[in-house]
């Protein structure tokens, strides 16, 4: 099963946004502060807030249909 990850930081409503979503989803996560971390903050800057599952990536603009479309992608990737 994938690790969720939100990539976010601190003060971005964005992320708030996400996070809820994430939240209504169900969904267990990790929130990561980009700014920790000077390779996350040169891949993300700009992006935030993304989801990540292994090697897929949401980027923001995101809402509750989206999040659950990309969620099925995972689950059929993992299934093969």
């Amino acid at each position: 099963m994938a690790q969720y990850i939100l990539y976010s930081t601190w003060g971005c409503h964005l992320c708030e946004e996400a996070e809820a979503l994430l939240i209504a989803a169900g969904l267990e996560f990790q929130v990561v502060d980009i700014i920790d971390d000077e390779q996350l903050l040169q891949q993300f800057r700009l992006h935030i807030p993304v989801i990540s599952a292994d090697d897929n990536l949401l980027y923001w603009p995101f809402d509750q249909a989206a999040v659950g479309n990309w969620l099925e992608t995972i689950k059929v990737k993992e299934s093969k």
